[in-house]
């Protein structure tokens, strides 16, 4: 039986009031890459738009808050903590972004700390582009999540 999908063929938002209320945290990760011009930029503070990292990691916050005016199935939840860490990977030309979320309610926060990490990686595309419009955003995945009824997932 499909869940997201009503006696008649329809698209539904699935009623999860009979569920029980638990601590969920989910972890999700996204890479963007980019020249290293543009690395060295991000890394020396000299992109137009300011600083990147600081307003990825706010952006990213606002995207895990506003998961659910933008992913029409995903219910309004009560996040209670959402973090983002950044890893410049030199090799690689890259930045790991990895964002953890946390609540305490009726279902988990997967979505959430997906939309974190997506929001953080367009963010510093868009401050960048001007430097490089060959950025490569990928990888993204869900990491770890605990909590519900499914149990916990590692990747």
């Amino acid at each position: 039986m499909l869940t997201h999908i009503n006696e008649k063929g329809y698209a539904k938002m699935v009623d999860i009031s009979n569920k029980d209320e638990t601590t969920r945290i989910a972890v999700a990760t996204a890479t963007i890459t980019m020249s290293r011009d543009a690395l060295d930029k991000i890394k020396n503070g000299q992109i137009k738009k300011g600083e990147v990292i600081s307003v990825a990691q706010v952006a990213g916050i606002m995207g895990a808050k506003n998961t659910s005016l933008n992913i029409p199935m995903c219910h309004q939840i009560n996040l209670v903590g959402c973090d983002l860490e950044f890893e410049i990977i030199e090799q690689s030309s890259s930045i790991k972004i990895y964002s953890t979320c946390k609540s305490h309610g009726k279902t988990g926060v997967e979505m959430e700390a997906l939309n974190a990490c997506t929001i953080a990686a367009l963010t510093i595309y868009d401050m960048c582009k001007a430097v490089d419009k060959k950025m490569i955003i990928s990888n993204i995945h869900l990491v770890e999540k605990t909590g519900g009824k499914s149990g916990d997932f590692k990747f």
